[in-house]
Parts: structure tokens; sequence; C-alpha cells
């Protein structure tokens, strides 16, 4: 039993999928997507976009498939790419026989929308030849006609009836290497289409909230409408849509993650909003770290706090603390428990390599545990 009930998530079983080497559904961890937004005709530019966004963490990446052009291009992207690659097809099935032969990982399509049913078995015929999987993507914004007027208006029961349609045309083929999103812009829209779809079918969802906004106003509502999700157990992969860089998608997508205690990548920072108390600047501060310390993958948390007030506290849960003092000295917790002191114009340089040596301290422990389990 845990400990903290309170904490507890029970996840939605849903079957799992391969797209690539990355396992979606069932017990795999919830992977986080972004889309890059170079034209995918440009190779060079697209492979640089992809590298930032590895860099960041991404899962997998979808890149846009329009034209002849871009699936001419795939081949190289994919090969250059260390993450699977999803190719964005909408209305052209040829675009998506092309890219499935040219090594996408998965097909992002709706097989209602590429025409005949002869068209729909000829990309299910290639996506199975070449171990490719299938994501609809059903969206709010772009539903067909005929549901619109059924219900007279995106709604939840119309999203699902959709992804419901589209499911049908994929297993009418017996193909089931398939994941399903009903996005929205509105989000009580999507949370309430991903409930129905969850207890509907059984395969992986990939969680979104579409045109979400910019960098502020779309973190916001992703975290709501992803996070309940995830809070409910729903979801199996995710992307974070904003206007925005791409590695910025990723990176809030791993905090969304690591604000429910879903998964932990990197160092999750616990700091206060500042105030008059405050022995440093934690708003400069905090910023600095946070950008000194993209690099670090391995998961641990880090405190700043600006005064005595809540610092010892919250440095007695975290792996390394920060807490300001008098005459711009500031105490630094390792492991909860109080070790030395640092100057301010000392102090992020000094932290930094804190972190950095804990990480490999962690590291290091886990290789040893995996040598020890292998002998």
């Amino acid at each position: 039993m845990s400990l903290r009930p309170w904490r507890d998530i029970t996840r939605r079983q849903s079957r799992q999928i391969m797209v690539g080497n990355v396992p979606v559904g069932g017990d795999a961890p919830v992977t986080v997507q972004t889309m890059t937004n170079t034209p995918t005709s440009d190779p060079v530019a697209t492979i640089n976009q992809i590298r930032r966004c590895e860099e960041a963490g991404a899962d997998i990446i979808r890149v846009s498939c329009p034209d002849v052009e871009s699936t001419a291009a795939l081949k190289q992207i994919v090969r250059a790419a260390r993450v699977p690659i999803v190719a964005d097809i909408h209305f052209h099935y040829k675009r998506a026989l092309e890219a499935a032969d040219a090594g996408a990982a998965c097909l992002r399509i709706n097989p209602g929308n590429i025409g005949s049913a002869e068209r729909v078995r000829e990309v299910v015929n290639a996506a199975r030849a070449n171990g490719c999987a299938i994501r609809i993507g059903v969206n709010a914004g772009s539903l067909e006609k005929d549901l619109l007027e059924k219900y007279g208006e995106p709604c939840p029961e119309a999203l699902v009836e959709s992804a419901l349609d589209h499911i049908k045309l994929l297993q009418d083929h017996d193909f089931h290497e398939f994941k399903v999103a009903v996005k929205a812009s509105d989000l009580f829209l999507a949370v309430a289409a991903y409930q129905q779809l969850a207890e509907a079918v059984d395969c992986p969802l990939h969680l979104g909230i579409t045109e979400a906004g910019g960098f502020v106003g779309g973190t916001v509502k992703s975290a709501i409408g992803i996070g309940s999700l995830l809070w409910f157990g729903i979801g199996d992969t995710l992307r974070v849509s904003l206007s925005a860089e791409p590695e910025e998608e990723v990176r809030v997508g791993f905090e969304i993650l690591k604000a429910l205690g879903i998964r932990n990548r990197g160092v999750r920072v616990v700091s206060c909003p500042s105030c008059a108390r405050q022995g440093f600047d934690v708003i400069r501060t905090v910023q600095a770290l946070e950008e000194k310390l993209q690099h670090i993958r391995t998961p641990m948390s880090l405190s700043v706090l600006g005064c005595v007030v809540n610092g010892p506290g919250e440095a007695r849960e975290t792996d390394i603390g920060l807490t300001g003092g008098g005459n711009g000295k500031h105490m630094v917790y390792l492991s909860g428990v109080t070790d030395h002191t640092v100057e301010s114009a000392d102090m992020i340089d000094h932290i930094v390599k804190l972190v950095e040596a804990k990480a490999a301290e962690i590291e290091a422990a886990d290789a040893a545990r995996v040598s020890v389990a292998a002998e």
C-alpha cells in the first residue's frame, strides 16, 4: 500500500503498440512528442530542429508531409533522427504510401479523409509492410460535415463517433497498430471526449489540447487539460501544442509529467515566488539555474528559496537545497541536511556543480545496480 495514497494514479489499461522502437500504451512510460515547423522538404533545417528537440528529451517527433518534396526528404530525415519520426498526412493517400516506404515509424492520418476504400486498403497495406503504426487524429476544427450536421456543433459525442468510424476502417482490414487522439482547443470539450473514448476502446490514446495558444496561455491550458486526463489515468503519449519553438513543447510536456509524478526527467525545481524577505534575487537565480541545468537528464530535486521561513523545510524534501541568508551568505543543504554556506557571487555556478556531481553519483549507482543484477 502506498504511504501517500492521495498521490496514487490508477492508469487506464490500454494495449501496447510500437512506434518505431518506442512502446506506446500498456505499462510503457507516457511519452512526450512534438512537431517540427520547418519545411520538411528542407532536410538540413528539419534535422537541426529535430536535434534540438531530441536534446530536450522528445521521445517521438512528427513532421508534416504535405507534398512529394517532403516525402522525398523524409528518408534522409528518418536516417538522421535518433527517435521515431511520425509523418503527418491529411488528404493525399500517396503521401502516406511514400512516407511509409521512406521509413516513417507512424502515419498520422484519418482513414476516412483519404478517399475510397481501395485507397484505405493501400495505406493499411503499406503501413503493415513497413512495420508502421497509424495515429488517428480527430480534431474538433476539422470534423466531418455529416457529423456537424448530425450534432449541430463539435461536441464530445461527435469527436468520439468520428474516432470510432476511423477505427472501424482500420479494424476492417485487421490492422490494430494504431493510437487515437480526439483534440480540441476547448479544453472542456477535449477532456470530455477523451473520457468517453477511453471507455469505448482499448487502444493507446494520444493526448493534446490543440491550438492551445502562446507559451504562457497554451502551457496553462495544456497543463489543465492534459494534466486532468493523466490524473484520471488516461493517456499514453502527449503533445503540448504551443505557438512556441517545438523544444519548448517538449519541456512543458515533461514538466506536466513531473508535476504528477508520472515520469521524472531532469531537475525538478521547487522555488518560492520571492518577497521582501529574500536574501538573494530568487527570480533571476531560478531563471539562470533552469537555463544552465537543461542538459541534466537524471531525475533529482532542487529547492531554491529566498529566506529561512520555508527554506529549511523544503530543503529537507529535496536532493539539493539553497536557502537565502544574511550578509550575502546562503545555506546549502545536501540530501536534506545542512551542509555549508555559499556567497552570492559564487552561488549559481556552485549549485550547478553540485547538481552535476549529484547526477554523476546517481548515474554511477544506477550503473552499479544494473551490473550486479546482470551477474
